[in-house]
């Protein structure tokens, strides 16, 4: 069955009552209630008990409110809390939060079996130590039968179960009742049995009793109807279990002195009115709740399987029968589950559980707090009680409560996590679905853009951003290697393509052409955007591009293109209209106030250049002292700021007249000195190209000034440029419309690049 028929398949029969109330409240009423709630009250004392209650239903309540609104926004599938948080923080928090919620499911199935195994334990009083564990790998056998043959079996038990545990807690009431004494709740009330235990260790102890409150969660694909059932079943259950908890606790505290409840696990038994019905309340509450986590964990896993997050548990995706009961899941649950049997007691599983279900809570709060804070229109939950205030506030709470448990072990499973999210990240298959990181991204940009807006831009503001024309496959990728390296990845690029054309099928082209040319920035792992345009001719596509780019502040404000093709003599392409119309389109950039980089990457210099070690690289800087050659310094720079050209070394080429080169020097390095740009200055009396080849024909890379004369691109002496691009390495020609001031300090007020006016460089003027 492929993963789409698996996510799509409608097999919830299950009601609100049947499918999340009941397993939620039998799950709650468990083994903590009939086996430690008891001790807990007598350790810490009635009013810190009570707070204790309290501050772990304030976790509940928070999360169960963040469930509520993302259950009531999504047609819940298959898979829970992995489920909810996956479709809201993506697959990498969805697939590390999913194993970790499996492990703390099937790790639930052993801790209730083990308590299921104290309560019969202490019908054989004679019976060796080791009995317990052969009683709960019994249990988690027993329950394994009915998690083999599906949830349909379980609902059945579980009615049975509930009402053993009525039975039980009935008792318990009565009896409580009957011993009630306000003296004695007095005396418990401030101080525990000669301050038992740690706080947050007792907390530990008892946070796994509210758990249970996402069983109806993990059942989500069996519900008929999610959506509606989920928030209603869940707090229901949570209101439910407040009331029976803090009147155990009060009728803890006002039957027996703290001292004898801290004596033991059987207080519940001493104080009820027929304690053989206690013995029926802990098996039924005990296996109710080890069976709903058996139910829970291997749907987790096959949801998981299905989406192919990992594709080692791919196989785990098949179901089984009408329902899809993922039987390979519940195997592996078995085994994990007998595993952990073998490790200890409920004491020392107690606080692992706790720490696994806070990271969940925390998540999901978290989630939540994501898609209300990015007010996307998808956004609109049935469920209104909310707030992402409120959803912080309980993320915040668990991240807390988890570093008040255990600084160390919550270090382990934020560690579990993190390279779990790392491994999704990087080698996981690429995901289909949507999550709301994009709501968010633009949520975070449109802030930001307003408030750009109303700071004036300074020239320390100034950025790379790149409009890269490439219209040939075989040259773009060099072109968009070289863009986002003058970038240093701190501006942006935006690979633009140009189509002549108009019409519903020209829109189509562009759309596919796009698609493609994105593919192809992604395949090189260049950070980059995709842009194809269209327009009655390609002078009039670009013109309208350089023009409408950008949003609100943000707009481009450097062209980078490639050089004419490579050509041979007698070649029809190397008339001068080709020429011609290439010079005319930097005019045109240069009324429109960009910038313009030309490159000359032929194959075999550029395949030379990458070959060169990262330490002998060298960037020859040909100096020009005005716009162009502060832009080509600074972009030699940044280019130093990327991995591959870190340690390259920048060298000004300044040419000077004789005898002046000592005053040159000096004038140089004092601009490089206040730009705070290292470089090495070589002054020089250079009268025409040879002495360009013969000074950088080592070179990595040359920035040469980009001179217009009679609408042909000519070299720094004003001859016909070919020849030397010809001879040279590869070559970027710079014209500069901006004034870029390198030195600009930030209470300069002048140096506004918004108030320069739009005019044409002496550099492109000729």
């Amino acid at each position: 069955m492929s993963a789409t028929s698996f996510r799509h398949r409608a097999t919830g029969k299950l009601g609100t009552f049947a499918g999340v109330f009941t397993p939620s409240i039998l799950t709650i009423l468990g083994l903590i209630l009939f086996r430690r709630l008891g001790y807990v009250v007598g350790a810490a004392g009635t009013f810190h008990m009570l707070f204790i209650i309290l501050l772990a239903y304030a976790i509940a309540i928070l999360t169960a409110s963040s469930l509520s609104a993302i259950a009531t926004n999504l047609r819940v599938k298959s898979g829970g809390d992995y489920y909810l948080i996956s479709r809201s923080l993506g697959a990498e928090f969805g697939g590390a939060l999913g194993i970790v919620l499996f492990l703390a499911q099937a790790t639930s199935v052993a801790f209730y079996c083990i308590g299921f195994a104290e309560g019969v334990a202490a019908f054989f009083p004679a019976a060796p130590p080791s009995s317990s564990t052969l009683f709960a790998v019994i249990a988690v056998l027993f329950l394994f039968v009915f998690a083999w043959l599906g949830s349909d079996w379980a609902t059945r038990l579980q009615y049975v179960v509930m009402a053993m545990l009525v039975a039980g807690l009935g008792s318990f009431f009565i009896g409580g009742a009957l011993q009630f004494s306000a003296a004695t709740l007095q005396a418990n009330w401030s101080y525990g049995a000669g301050g038992e235990g740690n706080f947050w260790l007792l907390f530990a102890l008892f946070f796994p009793a509210v758990t249970g409150f996402t069983q109806g969660v993990s059942m989500s694909g069996d519900l008929a109807d999610a959506g509606r059932s989920l928030p209603s079943g869940t707090f229901a259950a949570v209101a439910v279990s407040l009331v029976v908890y803090v009147a155990s606790a009060l009728l803890f505290a006002g039957s027996l002195p703290n001292a004898e409840l801290v004596a033991g696990y059987d207080s519940m038994d001493r104080i009820a009115a027929f304690p053989g019905l206690i013995t029926v309340g802990i098996v039924a509450a005990t296996l109710s709740s080890a069976l709903a986590s058996f139910l829970g964990a291997p749907r987790i896993l096959q949801a998981l399987a299905a989406d192919r997050v990992f594709p080692l548990l791919m196989p785990l995706e098949h179901g089984h029968g009408a329902t899809n009961n993922p039987r390979r899941a519940v195997l592996l649950t078995l085994v994990i589950a007998l595993f952990v049997v073998s490790l200890g007691g409920i004491d020392f599983i107690a606080p692992i559980v706790s720490m696994f279900f806070l990271i969940s809570y925390g998540l999901l709060n978290y989630a939540t707090a994501l898609e209300a804070r990015a007010k996307s229109p998808s956004f609109r939950p049935r469920f209104r009680w909310f707030h992402y205030r409120a959803s912080l506030l309980g993320a915040g709470a668990c991240l807390a409560l988890m570093l008040m448990i255990s600084p160390w072990a919550s270090a382990v499973a934020l560690a579990l996590l993190l390279v779990l999210y790392q491994y999704v990240q990087r080698l996981a298959p690429s995901h289909r679905w949507a999550d709301s990181r994009r709501d968010n991204y633009f949520h975070a940009v449109r802030k930001n853009l307003l408030a750009m807006t109303k700071e004036p831009l300074h020239p320390r503001n100034w950025r790379p951003h790149l409009l890269v024309f490439s219209d040939q496959p075989r040259r773009r990728a060099a072109l968009i290697e070289f863009a986002t390296t003058i970038e240093g990845g701190a501006g942006l690029t935006t690979v633009v393509r140009l189509l002549e054309g108009r019409g519903d099928e020209m829109i189509a082209t562009c759309r596919q052409a796009e698609k493609e040319m994105q593919a192809e920035i992604d395949a090189s792992d260049l950070k980059a955007f995709a842009l194809v345009v269209a327009g009655p001719s390609i002078e009039a596509a670009a013109a309208t591009l350089v023009q409408s780019y950008g949003i609100g502040p943000i707009r481009a404000n450097t062209i980078l293109l490639n050089w004419l093709d490579e050509q041979k003599p007698g070649d029809p392409g190397t008339d001068q209209r080709i020429e011609q119309r290439f010079a005319r389109t930097l005019r045109a950039a240069a009324r429109l106030g960009l910038n313009a980089v030309v490159l000359d990457a032929k194959e075999q210099p550029w395949d030379r250049m990458r070959q060169v070690p990262p330490g002998d690289r060298r960037i020859d800087v040909w100096w020009s002292a005005d716009r162009t050659g502060h832009l080509m310094l600074l972009l030699a720079y940044m280019i130093t700021r990327t991995d591959d050209w870190s340690d390259a070394r920048i060298r000004l080429l300044v040419r000077t007249s004789k005898g002046a080169e000592a005053e040159a020097a000096a004038h140089t390095q004092e601009v490089l000195r206040d730009v705070r740009i290292d470089a090495e200055v070589l002054p020089l009396v250079a009268r025409d190209y040879d002495e360009v080849l013969a000074r950088s024909d080592d070179a990595s890379l040359v920035f040469l000034p980009l001179r217009l004369r009679h609408m042909r691109v000519v070299d720094p002496f004003g001859e016909p440029i070919h020849g030397l691009l010809e001879s040279l390495p590869v070559v970027a020609l710079v014209a500069a419309v901006e004034d870029i001031d390198l030195d600009a300090e930030p209470e300069d007020t002048n140096g506004d690049v918004d108030e320069e006016p739009l005019r044409a460089p002496s550099a492109a003027g000729g």
